[in-house]
């Protein structure tokens, strides 16, 4: 039986890619999540490998989606060949239990965790430049302007929070601590 395997690392992007050419490719089952690569104990990647038997075959499009460093890859597979279960990377074709198919696996595994590694690296370097900059914010940009929550604010002098909450968008939680912020200051 084939069984596919796609994962993607944030809940923000899309599988679909992914599942169409595992379909495309026929497998009868396909697991898939969207879990981080850099975690080991991914639930559907762990159900997929208990579920596989010899004479099957596990297919995942591309490298990265299916281990997290070299080592990894290295142990899964051979892990896998030694049960008689058969590999097929999409991108890179059947994964032989051979030297040759071995050494192909080693080196397009050292690639995949090479191009993660330079990932990470510039998305560092990145953040380092911008942490240079005077305006610097961590995390995620504001939703509301400052006057949008001042108006909310007034509106809550004779409003309830739910009422306010249906007028401008802004969440209880979110005007709470708008309100607790302006104490604070005071």
């Amino acid at each position: 039986m084939k069984y596919g395997y796609a994962r993607v690392s944030t809940i923000h992007q899309d599988l679909e890619a992914q599942l169409k050419a595992l379909k495309n490719e026929g497998c009868e089952v396909i697991y898939s999540e969207k879990f981080t690569g850099t975690k080991a104990d991914r639930p559907k990647f762990q159900e997929v490998l208990n579920k596989l038997e010899t004479g099957d075959t596990l297919v995942v499009t591309k490298l990265d989606r299916f281990a997290r460093s070299t080592v990894d890859a290295i142990n899964t597979v051979k892990a896998l060949f030694e049960r008689g279960v058969k590999v097929h990377v999409l991108n890179m074709g059947l994964v032989e239990d051979t030297p040759t198919g071995r050494l192909i696996l080693t080196i397009m595994s050292g690639f995949a965790e090479f191009e993660r590694d330079m990932i990470v690296e510039r998305t560092q370097e990145g953040k380092a430049i911008a942490k240079q900059r005077e305006d610097f914010r961590e995390g995620r940009p504001p939703k509301f302007e400052r006057k949008q929550i001042k108006h909310a604010l007034q509106l809550l002098e004779t409003n309830s929070y739910k009422e306010v909450e249906a007028m401008t968008g802004i969440s209880k939680s979110t005007l709470i601590r708008a309100k607790n912020k302006l104490k604070a200051n005071q």
